[in-house]
């Protein structure tokens, strides 16, 4: 498949924003109970709330450049009842709605405004919004997964790796912040941003392994309805390209795919790792930094190479032109 940069940034950028979201809500949960030091700064979940919805928004700005007519863009949610993408068009809006009232409690000190007797009302907003980040998560994953025709996609672990790799880099950007306004939670955060991009690791890594051995069930054969057992397609007909050859083929050549792949192996585990390990020890906002932006950018090259990855089974017969 062709890679839309659009989509790239969509999701790798609201990815990070969820992952923030529920790194926030996570600290807050577990100080509540006792388990961790609450953060010292007064605006700390205000201040990181406004970062997660600004990831969130821009990586909605940046889908609409993926439309070819953005005024009719809410049209998408007609087909909620089958359409993962419609979905995930409306729990979009409705976890950065979550996120803007967590921060907004924040900054309002609801957190003493108590539900049912025992539950602030900040924490009420989180478990709703964190719920909310969950289902976007799911939402985004099937849109791809449920498409049985590109075998690369149709299997759990692309809802799995969604997941998996947007609480690493959003808690890669908590770190970070954190390093900043609050460092008595760095290694808290730094650990468990370690933990899911190992997890991310061996979850990419089957993916890899499994769309190696796959093997497509379509031939030039099945294509074009000739059982002939040597076929070989010497042009489409046409002089010039069309829709298919544009947007069903990414047009670059193996070595750059494996020079990609390899890339992003580096870049987000080994790489940001050792960055926010070395971070953690001398106490460096600049590395813990530096950890996160090698992350999202081997995130950007991940995402390029899992949509190229992909191929779709009209490619057996539009391979070429004349």
């Amino acid at each position: 498949m062709r890679p839309a940069i659009s989509v790239i940034l969509l999701t790798t950028l609201i990815g990070a924003g969820q992952g923030l979201f529920l790194a926030l809500f996570s600290v807050q949960a577990l100080a509540r109970i006792g388990l961790l030091e609450a953060p010292g700064a007064s605006g700390f979940y205000p201040i990181a709330s406004a970062i997660a919805l600004a990831f969130c928004a821009a990586g909605l700005v940046a889908s609409f450049f993926h439309l070819g007519r953005p005024e009719r863009a809410w049209r998408a949610v007609a087909m909620w009842r089958t359409s993962w993408l419609s979905r995930e068009v409306i729990v979009l809006p409705a976890f950065m709605g979550a996120v803007f009232l967590y921060g907004l409690g924040h900054h309002l000190g609801w957190s003493s405004v108590t539900l049912f007797g025992a539950i602030d009302a900040t924490l009420a907003i989180g478990a709703i919004g964190t719920v909310l980040c969950l289902l976007l998560f799911l939402c985004t994953g099937m849109i791809y997964a449920c498409l049985k025709f590109l075998a690369e996609w149709h299997t759990p672990l692309t809802v799995i790796n969604y997941l998996v790799f947007g609480c690493a880099s959003g808690l890669m950007l908590a770190a970070a912040y954190a390093a900043v306004v609050a460092p008595e939670l760095v290694r808290f955060l730094a650990a468990w941003a370690v933990g899911f991009t190992l997890v991310a690791l061996v979850t990419r890594a089957a993916s890899l392994i499994r769309n190696g051995r796959l093997r497509p069930r379509s031939s030039l054969q099945t294509a074009i309805g000739v059982k002939h057992p040597r076929i070989v397609q010497a042009s489409q007909g046409f002089m010039g390209g069309s829709f298919n050859t544009r947007e069903f083929f990414h047009g670059r050549s193996e070595a750059s795919l494996r020079a990609i792949k390899w890339f992003f192996l580096v870049a987000v585990f080994p790489a940001p790792v050792a960055l926010l390990g070395a971070g953690t020890l001398v106490a460096s906002p600049a590395l813990v930094a530096a950890a996160f932006l090698v992350q999202y950018a081997g995130l950007l090259a991940e995402r390029w190479f899992f949509f190229a990855q992909a191929s779709h089974p009209q490619n057996l017969y539009y391979q070429r032109v004349a």
